[in-house]
């Protein structure tokens, strides 16, 4: 139902009451319905016609809106028949001259919905709206997906290299009775609004990262935020946005598992509901700040622990930070068990991607019952670099998609695999099969040094034939001779930060070699 306030109100309505407060709807002069389709109408759903005419205006004049980049504009702009438009004014004058014929349409639409006419009426039928009972699984799940009959096809579809889509990432802890019900819906809502992603669900809750287009992504919030189960416990703030689509996917993945985000300990055993103490960006902004001060004068107590693997701490991090050279957070449990002692009476300021690996990790390192205080970022590096692009977060955030890497700022803080020169552009290795990620700049890349390592670039140059080429693993020479749990204590004086591959010359030409990086003093 478009809104609990009776529709025959509509000349007196405030804009804020329409649920669209970013959009000048009092000016009724831009909207330009056609007398035709008014004069069609019954004496009582005339009343009607005004409040349907601001509602399907202010939702075509949404549809149009579109973010910039987080550095460049935090400004909201327009985009429509290949012009942009940089105020409300600009957009409403345009839609009511060029798209009057599509405005009409979806007020038909939307007066289609508004089968009473008092303000009682309207809230019995919101009562009686199927998002708002109960939720019985017994129920088809096409009951709870969002009516798009008022939208254009092609406004659901997020093309590459278009200016209309973006990625969501979020995730929601708490208690799921029927996880496969909800994976059934998570599944039907994306093929619905054409999006695709990965969709993790549990007992313990949901974690998914989904692209389409901007109205898509609009609406999947709105699906989730309405959702009886999520309601409650997630907020728009949740969702982290950034530019991308559709097609920063291959496929969409839905799915049921043990845990929302793999760490490898059953959550009977480690619960979500035990985190480290949240801090904002701004209170984590502070801490770092602080941290960083005393770390000058060796006199911090503190330790700034990155969650994350090493290949996405290589390319981008907090200055001073302490990152495990782990390559998958499984295995994050083992690195707390075998360098506990580092821990000991420390308070540890922990961060990740979104949020989501601090919640069970944090609470994993809480339960060792050997820190002073557990501290973890809340929103993710995500939302530290919305507020401070030029904080102390150095470097590009990695994302798991076809994107690979997302920049708020202009540091480089990794290198190239092959010849040390300043870059961070990863590409998966060039041997088939071996999904290692390499860091390699354009020159090396024009030598044909495209592989992980030296036994891959070997690989690569085998012929076509070769029956070996059959038999590669994932893990290759350079995984095979990093340690799976490193020792941090074993250490002789500062810490590593990342493990940053640099080129030494041996006799058979060019090798990878890792090197650890201290923290930086400054």
């Amino acid at each position: 139902m478009p809104s609990s306030v009776a529709p025959d109100q509509g000349e007196d309505l405030e804009p804020s009451a329409l649920r669209f407060s970013d959009l000048d709807l009092k000016d009724s002069r831009r909207i330009n319905p056609t007398s035709r389709l008014k004069a069609e109408l019954d004496v009582s759903t005339k009343k009607k016609f005004s409040f349907a005419k601001k509602k399907a205006f202010a939702l075509f004049v949404k549809t149009k809106e579109f973010t910039e980049a987080p550095l460049q504009c935090k400004e909201k702009r327009w985009k429509c028949c290949q012009q942009l438009f940089r105020d409300q004014t600009g957009i409403h004058r345009h839609v009511a001259a060029r798209h009057a014929d599509e405005v009409c349409h979806h007020t038909a639409c939307i007066l289609k919905q508004l089968s009473v006419s008092t303000l009682d009426s309207l809230k019995s039928a919101d009562e009686r709206n199927p998002l708002k009972e109960p939720l019985t699984h017994d129920r088809d799940v096409s009951a709870w997906l969002p009516d798009i009959s008022c939208f254009n096809p092609d406004e659901l579809k997020s093309e590459q290299g278009g200016d209309g889509g973006e990625v969501l990432l979020y995730y929601c802890y708490c208690d799921l009775d029927d996880p496969n019900w909800i994976c059934a819906w998570q599944t039907a809502l994306c093929q619905h609004l054409h999006l695709t992603g990965k969709v993790r669900i549990a007992t313990e809750g949901i974690n998914g990262t989904v692209g389409g287009s901007t109205l898509a992504t609009r609406l999947y919030v709105e699906a989730m935020l309405s959702f009886p189960v999520f309601k409650d416990c997630l907020c728009k703030d949740d969702f982290k946005t950034s530019k991308g689509g559709a097609h920063c996917f291959p496929e969409l993945r839905v799915g049921v598992f043990e845990e929302i985000v793999p760490m490898g300990v059953s959550p009977s055993k480690i619960s979500y509901k035990k985190p480290g103490i949240h801090l904002s960006p701004n209170e984590f902004h502070k801490e770092v700040k602080k941290f960083l001060s005393q770390t000058k004068h060796a006199q911090s107590d503190t330790i700034l622990l990155d969650c994350r693997n090493f290949y996405e701490s290589r390319i981008g991090r907090f200055e001073g930070c302490l990152a495990p050279d782990i390559r998958k957070f499984s295995y994050f449990p083992s690195y707390v068990d075998k360098n506990v002692e580092l821990f000991r009476e420390k308070r540890v300021l922990m961060y990740c991607t979104g949020g989501i690996r601090c919640e069970r990790g944090s609470a994993y390192l809480k339960a060792k019952g050997v820190c002073k205080e557990v501290f973890q970022l809340k929103g993710g590096i995500h939302k530290y670099l919305e507020e401070f692009p030029a904080g102390f977060y150095k470097g590009k955030l990695f994302v798991f998609d076809e994107r690979y890497a997302l920049s708020y700022n202009s540091d480089i803080v990794s290198e190239c695999s092959y010849c040390g020169a300043p870059w961070d552009q990863y590409k998966l290795c060039s041997t088939p099969r071996c999904r290692q990620l390499v860091l390699t700049c354009l020159a090396c890349q024009g030598q044909g040094l495209t592989a992980c390592c030296v036994v891959c670039q070997d690989k690569g140059r085998r012929p076509a034939s070769c029956p070996t080429l059959n038999s590669f693993k994932e893990e290759c020479e350079c995984t095979a001779r990093r340690p799976r749990i490193p020792d941090e204590l074993s250490q002789p004086t500062q810490l590593p930060v990342s493990p940053e591959p640099r080129p030494d010359v041996e006799e058979n030409g060019p090798c990878l070699r890792e090197r650890f990086h201290k923290p930086s003093q400054s």
